[in-house]
């Protein structure tokens, strides 16, 4: 409910809490009174909407303004760019940061001088990005069916090492257990994504540095699948 509350442009409604958390009016009338009774201060009433004055669960976070324009705009920038969970992730960052800075900045915040908008974003893709985060994170070998950019399909077991997200599309970094050599796979290009239980940790630090090394050394040939990422 909190979440809700410090997410949704104020006031929000009974109905649109209720739609977000999937819960009666009646539960949102009483959890809005339990709340306020814990230290929340809580505007509005049924009927107008609801406003989150103070969180007392949040004790208050020091940025100067220019960190906090630098946050904004990073957030920003990832709701834009990233996959639809962490799009959502960025929103919900950003509304616990409005709600845990000082009202002065809470509202520099909220109408921030700058933005974040794509002419052009990456192209959507069929894979659960969020599980190929997990993934990459959790060291384990993913495999997938791959098409390149003339269309050939291929199926790859890889070792994530990390995500990429560039001007116009997302990328994989990768070790290649196919290839076995690095290579970069644009998402887009995957499907049907399988998370194994086959793990390599703990390579994925140390195989990540020695990538990115190969693309800062402007190593084309063995650091992309000798497909452009565009």
């Amino acid at each position: 409910m909190m979440q809700s509350l410090r997410r949704m442009p104020p006031p929000a409604t009974a109905q649109q809490l209720s739609d977000d958390l999937g819960v009666s009016l009646r539960t949102i009338y009483r959890d809005i009174e339990s709340l306020r009774g814990l230290g929340a201060v809580i505007d509005g009433e049924a009927g107008f909407g609801y406003t989150l004055i103070e969180d007392a669960a949040l004790p208050p976070l020091g940025f100067d303004n220019e960190e906090l324009e630098a946050l904004v705009l990073g957030l920003r920038n990832v709701e834009v760019v990233g996959d639809s969970a962490l799009s959502k992730a960025a929103s919900s960052a950003l509304a616990k940061i409005q709600a845990r800075v000082p009202a002065r900045q809470a509202h520099r915040l909220k109408h921030a001088v700058l933005d974040a908008r794509r002419f052009r974003r990456p192209e959507p893709t069929v894979i659960d990005v969020a599980a190929l985060r997990r993934a990459t994170w959790d060291e384990l070998c993913v495999s997938f069916d791959y098409t390149d950019k003339n269309g050939a399909p291929s199926q790859r077991t890889v070792k994530p090492l990390g995500i990429v997200y560039m001007d116009d599309s997302n990328v994989l970094l990768a070790w290649c257990l196919l290839r076995e050599d690095f290579r970069v796979f644009r998402l887009d290009r995957m499907i049907s994504l399988d998370v194994t239980t086959d793990s390599f940790h703990p390579q994925r630090v140390s195989l990540l540095r020695s990538h990115i090394a190969l693309i800062q050394r402007g190593d084309p040939e063995r650091a992309k699948d000798r497909t452009p990422v565009r």
